[in-house]
């Protein structure tokens, strides 16, 4: 429902408006700038206030955002309409975890999701009690969760942030790469080890590869055919039939639905080695922490909706200012593959070139999303942060109580976070260089080097703690945001089609490198000379 102007237009009167002016002068011009920029939802606090936006340039993101009937938006999906068009799917993930959805859809959803949980409850309960066994009767003491994407990425992420050292080991197996599965078969002990295998289809060629590899060694070292081997497997799946076939039990098998798609599917069943890594009741926690981010997102007005405004923020950098990317640093050692759940969430979810209804997009869409770890990164990319011609939006990540006893460590490790995010802002003139470089007694013609151009935009994000309700939180926000800016792009968010063509070339590939001959006329000359060389019988060296 349109405005009567055109928003896009009068957010590039905003930027001509800010020009020449800096972030600095915003702070100075208005006191209350952190306390109207900022939001705390549960034990989460986010401080946006370092972006180059006056209310000027607020009100007309928020105008945007209604006139893109983001409220509309923002129902269809809580509530179970056919967001995913192309694939005609609700897209309800947030039904597994709250009830902010209505109607017959949702309610339904929520269910089958209250339903699976408790499914995933009662294996890992049985688990950890000893109960399910292993092959030869021993307790099982270690999981091996083997997916890919979606099926992957959410729960090694969750695991290695909120695991304490007291549950269960939790190993992930994604790359089809034989070192990886090498690696972590190594040192496992084949009586005490179970694997799970997470895949929508049970038909994923990388999964169902690595799985067929760790059974048929777990057949060897246990002495038995791989059909009792696979009663050490579990699985999360929507074909049951297909996992039964396999080996695995079918009570040892638990459900994924269509209308939850791999990237938002941690709150699920495919959670399940998070809650054998945890615990049930940690794992409802971080269900609890996306609820009230949920609730938040679903009731807020858009003004003081954080996830609202941090999407709004980004597509100021993409559409306004022309800013391709942005980066990720978390200044917490247990949030190091939080850059890498983002790509997939933002990079697949919103790397998009038409529009719902097929059309070509009439703006850029979906950023490039990188990182790094604080304080690592500092040494790594963060000169290119500081003082390249280009300008990159940051977002820090830190934690205000930490779980371990080194008081001293957390302090350094704040200030320098908080000292990086300071300089970004700040900067240092060129004539404050040079005093300090004559202050020290070193030659001048080192200012242009030393000088920082500064009004580097980033937003902060503080956990009270890092448990499971703050990580729900955080990422529950990260869904959120990527959906607005779809919705307001009016891409499909929940389909990644992009993925399909290069594994159904690769499936033709494939017999060629195991030795049968190249004839197809549509392969290009360097792809055939490359196949020729990978072909064990060649005689290429």
């Amino acid at each position: 429902m349109a405005g009567s102007a055109d928003p896009w237009a009068l957010l590039q009167e905003c930027n001509k408006a800010l020009s020449g002016r800096s972030i600095l002068d915003l702070f100075r011009a208005d006191a209350s700038r952190v306390r109207r920029m900022s939001a705390e939802v549960g034990p989460l606090y986010a401080d946006y206030s370092k972006h180059l936006l006056d209310q000027a340039a607020i009100d007309a993101l928020v105008a945007l955002a209604r006139d893109s009937d983001l409220e509309n938006g923002v129902r269809s999906l809580l509530d179970g309409a056919e967001v995913n068009s192309t694939e005609q799917r609700p897209a309800l993930h947030t039904a597994l975890r709250s009830a902010v959805g209505r109607g017959a859809i949702a309610d339904s959803a929520r269910r089958e999701a209250e339903d699976g949980v408790q499914r995933i409850r009662a294996l890992v309960e049985r688990i950890h009690a000893g109960e399910f066994a292993g092959v030869t009767g021993k307790p099982i003491d270690r999981l091996i969760s083997i997916g890919i994407g979606g099926s992957d990425l959410g729960p090694r992420l969750a695991v290695d942030a909120l695991s304490d050292g007291g549950g269960m080991r939790v190993d992930f197996l994604a790359n089809v790469d034989g070192t990886a599965v090498s690696r972590l078969l190594a040192d496992a002990d084949p009586e005490r080890t179970l694997f799970c295998v997470i895949s929508k289809s049970f038909g994923t060629r990388e999964t169902l590869l690595n799985a067929s590899t760790a059974r048929r060694w777990l057949a060897a070292r246990l002495g038995v055919e791989e059909t009792v081997a696979g009663r050490q497997f579990v699985a999360v799946t929507a074909n049951p039939e297909r996992a039964m076939r396999f080996g695995i039990r079918e009570d040892a098998i638990l459900p994924m639905w269509d209308w939850v798609g791999g990237r938002y599917s941690v709150w699920s069943a495919v959670g399940m080695p998070l809650m054998a890594g945890i615990g049930p009741d940690r794992f409802d926690a971080f269900l609890a922490g996306a609820a009230a981010m949920d609730e938040h997102f679903a009731s807020a007005d858009f003004e003081h909706n954080l996830p609202v405004m941090l999407a709004l923020i980004g597509i100021w950098y993409r559409n306004v200012q022309g800013l391709p990317a942005y980066a990720v640093v978390p200044y917490d050692d247990r949030l190091g593959r939080l850059h890498e759940y983002l790509q997939q969430l933002d990079m697949e979810s919103n790397g998009k070139r038409v529009t719902r209804d097929g059309r070509p997009v009439p703006r850029a869409t979906g950023p490039i999303c990188w990182g790094g770890i604080g304080t690592n990164a500092q040494h790594a990319f963060f000169q290119w942060l500081h003082q390249s011609p280009d300008v990159m939006p940051l977002e820090f990540v830190g934690v205000r109580n930490p779980d371990h006893d080194h008081p001293v460590h957390h302090r350094e490790l704040m200030a320098n976070m908080l000292g990086q995010s300071w300089a970004l802002l700040a900067g240092r003139s060129h004539e404050a260089t040079a005093e300090l470089l004559a202050s020290d007694g070193r030659p001048p013609e080192l200012a242009p080097h030393m000088a920082f151009p500064g009004n580097r935009p980033s937003t902060t994000f503080l956990l009270e703690r890092l448990d499971p309700a703050a990580l729900g939180a955080l990422l529950a926000l990260y869904e959120h945001r990527v959906f607005v800016q779809g919705w307001i792009w009016g891409i499909n968010s929940f389909d990644q089609w992009g993925v399909e063509l290069g594994k159904t070339l690769a499936n033709r590939v494939l017999p060629w490198l195991e030795g049968g001959p190249v004839d197809a006329d549509d392969v290009d000359g360097s792809t055939i000379d490359l196949i020729r060389r990978l072909q064990s019988d060649s005689d290429l060296t």
